[in-house]
């Protein structure tokens, strides 16, 4: 494994986390509105340029992948910016090639691609809970740099997210999502087996950032106990590795509204609306 890669992976267990003190909501919400507006002038920019953008979101259960995507997408258009959280494959697509499900929702020009989780289930929770051969894992550790270096000689710029915490924080966010009505829809039965499962999911990992950590398509490592500092980290992160630049736009001036020309809106319309309850 490609163990000491500045600001990579080394030792992915080991490694001291950030000791900081815990951010406010205040200062969160302040550093992130700097970081909005640069996704705007990126997604301005992958716009202009026709560029394609692909970021794979990987990591433990619960470690904070989802909730980075979804600050990520806030601000920014849903027709640039994609989220692609496939299901589990159908009797169809086991019988394809096993990439084939996810090579349709890749990029075309203009476009920015976030994989919440991606082709490497199969390296992680197919293997841990048996779904696939060992063959078959062994062949994919083998195929997916040689896959991912024809993505990259493409021209699509490819970013790939390991999301990781710390066995103590990923019990207490399980537990929260038990006790959070709001929240237990997030609680699978996978989840639950992967609480369980920590150390087969820990070699599972390590066989997979050893076999597919390159330099055109390196791992990035993301402490996330934390989760408003993994949130902010990431996305500077990301911004850093993209060389978008500010795209120059004409000075927008509000038109002035139409005159009415008599129109005069109807007292009694027979549609409803919905109740002032608050």
């Amino acid at each position: 494994m490609a163990a000491n890669r500045k600001g990579r992976h080394r030792g992915v267990d080991r490694e001291k986390k950030p000791g900081g003190e815990k951010l406010s909501r205040k200062d969160f919400e302040q550093k992130l509105e700097k970081l909005e507006v640069e996704l705007v002038k990126l997604q301005l920019w992958v716009q202009k340029e026709g560029a394609r953008i692909i970021v794979v979101f990987e990591g433990r259960d619960a470690a904070g992948k989802g909730g980075v995507i979804k600050r990520i997408t806030e601000r920014v258009s849903p027709r640039v910016f994609r989220v692609v959280a496939l299901p589990a494959p159908t009797e169809r697509e086991k019988s394809q090639m096993y990439v084939q499900r996810y090579i349709r929702h890749f990029p075309a020009g203009g476009e920015v691609v976030l994989f919440d989780r991606s082709w490497y289930n199969r390296a992680g929770v197919e293997r841990v809970m048996g779904f696939c051969a060992e063959r078959d894992i062994e062949r994919f550790l083998k195929m997916c740099p040689l896959f991912e270096r024809v993505v990259t000689d493409s021209g699509i710029i490819l970013i790939k997210y390991w999301f990781e915490v710390s066995q103590d924080e990923q019990t207490r966010r399980f537990t929260s999502r038990i006790d959070d009505g709001r929240k237990i829809w997030k609680l699978s039965p996978m989840d639950l087996e992967s609480h369980r499962r920590w150390y087969d999911y820990s070699r599972a990992r390590d066989d997979m950032l050893a076999a597919t950590d390159t330099k055109w398509a390196p791992w990035y490592i993301v402490d996330a106990d934390d989760k408003r500092r993994a949130r902010l980290n990431c996305i500077a992160h990301l911004l850093s590795l993209i060389p978008y630049k500010e795209v120059k736009r004409e000075k927008i001036k509000l038109p002035e509204r139409q005159k009415a020309k008599g129109y005069v809106e109807p007292r009694n319309r027979s549609t409803r609306h919905v109740p002032q309850v608050y």
